[in-house]
C-alpha cells in the first residue's frame, strides 16, 4: 500500500514538473494580457468608442516600433522623448528613480553601452563557491558586480571586488540569465567554466 502511494506521488510530482514551465509562460502571457486589457478598458472608458481606443493603441504600437527602430539603428531618440527625459531629469525625486532605472535597463538591453556587457565568475558568498555575476561598473581594478540569485535573477546582491578576485567568462548576459533561471540546468558554457575554475 505504501509502495503504491509513493509511486502515485512520484508520478504526480513528475506530472507537475513537466507542466510547470508551460504554466510559467502562461502566467506571463496572462499578466501581459490583463495589463493590456485594463489599459484598453480605462482608455475606452474615457472615449467610450472602441474604434477610437483601437486607433490610439495602434498609433502607440507604431510609435514604439518607430522608436525602437531609431534606437537600434543608432539614430537616437525622437525629439519628444528627449524633451520628456530632460524634464524628468530635473525633478528632485523622480530624476533619481528615472536615472537608476534607465541605467539598469541599459545594462541588460545593451542600449547606450560604450563597451560590451560582461559576465564574470566570482567567489561568493565564500571562497571556493563560484557564481556568475554581471559587471555593472568598473573603475581601474575595482569591479562592481551584480550577483543574481536563482531562480529569480532580479533578486541578488551588489558587491565590489578587486580584479584579482574575478575570473573572466565567455558567457553572454542571456546565457548567464538562462543559467540562473534554470538553476544551473541550462549551462551553455559548462566546459569553459570547468576549465577556468577547476585548477
Amino acid at each position: 500500500m505504501k509502495e503504491n502511494i509513493r509511486k502515485f506521488l512520484d508520478y504526480f510530482l513528475l506530472g507537475v514538473l513537466s507542466v510547470l514551465p508551460i504554466l510559467v509562460v502562461v502566467q506571463i502571457v496572462v499578466l501581459i494580457e490583463r495589463l493590456l486589457r485594463d489599459t484598453f478598458l480605462s482608455v475606452h472608458g474615457y472615449y467610450e468608442n472602441y474604434w477610437m481606443t483601437s486607433f490610439l493603441f495602434a498609433i502607440t504600437i507604431l510609435l514604439l516600433i518607430f522608436l525602437g527602430y531609431r534606437i537600434r539603428h543608432g539614430k537616437g531618440k525622437t525629439y519628444m522623448v528627449s524633451l520628456l527625459e530632460s524634464y524628468l531629469e530635473k525633478l528632485p525625486i523622480l530624476s533619481t528613480v528615472y536615472r537608476v532605472s534607465k541605467k539598469i535597463i541599459g545594462i541588460f538591453s545593451g542600449e547606450g553601452q560604450d563597451k560590451p556587457r560582461e559576465v564574470v565568475y566570482v567567489e561568493y558568498p565564500k571562497d571556493g563557491v563560484w557564481v556568475p555575476a554581471y559587471v555593472t561598473n568598473q573603475k581601474d581594478e575595482l569591479y562592481v558586480l551584480y550577483v543574481p540569485t536563482s531562480p529569480n535573477p532580479t533578486s541578488g546582491f551588489t558587491v565590489m571586488v578587486h580584479e584579482s578576485k574575478i575570473v573572466k567568462s565567455t558567457m553572454t548576459f542571456e546565457e548567464a540569465s538562462s543559467f540562473v533561471i534554470s538553476v544551473g540546468v541550462d549551462f551553455a558554457k559548462l566546459e569553459d567554466a570547468a576549465a577556468k575554475l577547476i585548477q
